[in-house]
């Protein structure tokens, strides 16, 4: 079976999680800048991965409401599914998946300024973990 790629869409930058083969386990990968290149190094990545799913972050308020962040993603997503025919993309709710990033990598001993490199893709390995969670619960 082929990987899974997650990401956490951000204005400056996208956290990038991948999957193992089974998939069972979400594994970080470096951060990727959003830029007039992001769509490349994507390519890049799901060609090097044998992508054949791609998991998209929306971030919705805890209310359950949309927010800036929300259409920002949304937009993001509509440009990746242009982007990769063949591909299976999909949106997953993230909602406090920052947050939950924020706790490990602070337990785990790594000062703030350490986390920051880290805390984007930390986040987009814990979506993926609860998206391939759910489609292994079914």
């Amino acid at each position: 079976m082929a990987r899974v790629l997650g990401i956490d869409p951000g204005t400056k930058r996208c956290g990038i999680a991948v999957t193992d083969s089974v998939p069972t386990m979400a594994f970080p990968r470096p951060a990727i800048a959003r830029d007039d290149a992001t769509m490349v190094r994507l390519r890049e990545l799901v060609d090097e991965e044998a992508i054949a799913v791609i998991v998209i972050g929306r971030p919705i308020a805890l209310s359950g409401r949309d927010t800036a962040s929300t259409s920002d993603a949304d937009k993001f997503f509509s440009q990746v599914q242009e982007h990769f025919n063949g591909v299976s993309v999909v949106q997953w709710d993230e909602r406090l998946t920052t947050r939950e990033a924020q706790k490990s990598l602070s337990e785990a001993g790594l000062t703030t300024k350490e986390s920051r490199q880290r805390l984007d893709s930390a986040a987009a390995v814990i979506m993926l973990q609860n998206y391939v969670d759910g489609l292994n619960a079914e």
